[in-house]
């Protein structure tokens, strides 16, 4: 699948812009193990990693993961790296490996000749330390101790050794052993649980679909488990803090069914083992991570999620993941549009319009506060600017307005199509505008830049009059924003008298102005621009002269 991206790359242009994450194009991370001891003694954790890289290229020297080092009194110390498989399984001394951990950043040089092309490699890596932000040890807000993993956008090196990047996905399993009153949840199928000695468990879960490395959780603590059955043939599960046992139950699972149901008819199916919605600690709104989507305590207790766009990014930013943080649209965007979808498939074309509605009035509030800042980042490098509204509300309004430009069953055979190639994989917006044109037949680009590439929207203002001679309106629209002309196609509604039907027509703008007759049988008692709510743009007077 891997090898049928890269040939997919030469037949779309390149991005424009990268973030600077150094990438290792002659690996490929294939699985990581984990092994964790948790405890109630102290805050530290003990872990081994083994893992499984394949090479592209021959001759490889290194590999370089991910992890935190020692600050203060968080970070992980790296007691040694050896080839092979889990430390208690014997191998000669001579499979120790030589290895360098500064800066976040280790370093494990390869055996000579050991780099083929082709073949893969596996070594693990042993330490321990107290994690940093990335995985969060204190209590929960009914004061019970709690372990959550919290790896969004790059924190997973906090306590996880790995390729800390979206670009390179692969499958991964937690074995957890921690004081038998806890519950662990991760991604994927449980494999077993094993009550040892001294009042310890062993839990194991194993993902078997490749996922980034901010998509890996983990949830330790006092925890009531709720399986609803199935949906689509994905086991559907509840885990709250037992204190929110029924509110968790109420709030998550008839909206997660309903969500699920739709995303799996609508898309594609669905990639992974079960869906689990896990309360955690120390987290606002919810957190989309693949099979174990994580929500905030105090949203939980109070009756409030986010559900059904956390469930909208197992398709989109999960399973189709960004190749690139410049990209993070990919996923925000898509999951902030699919939910729209959603309402207007659960609820309504009006009420999907009412919120469209106010998505276009935060992204023309939030254009004036983060002047030049396009959807798609320019080589991003400061990973705590990842993240701002345009992504997710700019990003939902492209969606919608790409859906009008090809017509919504264009956009959902399109749709369909991005999933179907890119499932369980890695996409950037040129490969998804490439398969909009495919499916169009359509010259897109200039589409995707104008709303994607450009920062600002345009500010539409103009008037219209009755002329009774020629039995027409004269409709006049003028683009009145500093920056240059957008290419614009603008809905114009024209109302007869009351209770009859509206006529729609729409007007091509490319200029500052645009000037069109539209013939009508009486004189109109309105005319209004954009009535379907299609456009983008911030909407000033509108008279009539």
């Amino acid at each position: 699948m891997r090898a049928r991206f890269l040939m997919l790359l030469l037949l779309v242009p390149a991005l424009a812009a990268a973030d600077t994450y150094p990438r290792q194009t002659g690996i490929d991370a294939v699985h990581y193990a984990f092994r964790l001891n948790l405890t109630d003694a102290s805050d530290e954790i003990t872990g081994e990693a083994t893992i499984t890289i394949k090479f592209v290229v021959d001759g490889v020297p290194e590999v370089t993961l991910d992890l935190a080092s020692v600050v203060a009194d968080t970070g992980m110390t790296v007691q040694s790296v050896r080839r092979g498989g889990p430390m208690d399984i014997p191998g000669p001394a001579s499979d120790a490996l030589m290895f360098t951990h500064t800066s976040d950043r280790l370093r494990v040089v390869l055996p000579p000749l050991v780099a083929r092309a082709g073949q893969e490699f596996t070594f693990t890596v042993r330490y321990r330390g107290i994690p940093g932000v990335g995985f969060r040890i204190g209590n929960n807000m009914y004061g019970e101790r709690t372990f959550i993993s919290n790896d969004w956008p790059n924190r997973a090196r906090m306590w996880l050794p790995m390729i800390d990047h979206p670009y390179d996905k692969a499958t991964g399993e937690f074995i957890v052993t921690a004081p038998s009153q806890y519950q662990v949840v991760s991604n994927g199928a449980l494999v077993e649980e094993v009550d040892l000695p001294d009042h310890q468990r062993r839990t194991h879960w194993k993902q078997s679909v490749p996922l980034a490395s901010w998509l890996y959780s983990l949830a330790v603590g006092r925890y009531a488990s709720h399986h609803a059955g199935n949906v689509a043939g994905i086991p559907l599960q509840t885990w709250v803090f037992p204190q929110d046992r029924e509110t968790g139950i109420r709030i998550f699972e008839e909206p997660s069914r309903r969500a699920l149901q739709f995303f799996s008819n609508t898309v594609g199916p669905y990639s992974y083992e079960k869906l689990a919605n896990v309360e955690a600690t120390g987290f606002g709104g919810g957190t989309e991570y693949a099979s174990a989507i994580f929500f905030g305590e105090k949203n939980v207790s109070s009756g409030k999620a986010p559900v059904v766009h956390e469930i909208a990014h197992q398709w989109f930013g999960n399973s189709v993941t960004e190749r690139d943080w410049d990209d993070v649209w990919l996923s925000e965007g898509f999951a902030t549009y699919f939910a729209l979808l959603f309402t207007e498939h659960d609820e309504g074309r009006d009420a999907f319009v009412a919120e469209l509605a106010r998505n276009r009035t935060q992204v023309i509030q939030l254009e004036q506060k983060l002047p030049d800042t396009p959807v798609i980042h320019r080589n991003l490098s400061d990973m705590a600017k990842v993240l701002n509204n345009l992504v997710y509300l700019k990003g939902g309004w492209f969606l919608h307005m790409l859906r009008t430009e090809v017509g919504t069953d264009t956009f959902w055979k399109g749709i369909r199509e991005y999933y179907r190639r890119y499932q369980n994989g890695n996409a950037s917006t040129a490969e998804l505008r490439a398969v909009f044109e495919r499916e169009s037949g359509q010259t897109l680009d200039w589409l995707f830049d104008q709303w994607l590439a450009r920062p600002g929207v345009p500010k539409l203002e103009g008037s219209w009059r009755y002329d009774p001679v020629k039995r027409a309106v004269e409709v006049t629209v003028n683009q009145s924003q500093a920056a240059a002309p957008y290419r614009l196609t603008v809905g114009v509604g024209i109302a007869g008298v009351p209770g009859s039907q509206p006529k729609m027509v729409t007007m091509e703008l490319t200029g500052r102005q645009g000037v069109q007759s539209i013939s009508v049988d009486a004189p109109p008692s309105a005319v209004t621009l954009d009535p379907s709510t299609a456009l983008l743009a911030d909407f000033g007077a509108f008279v009539r002269r």
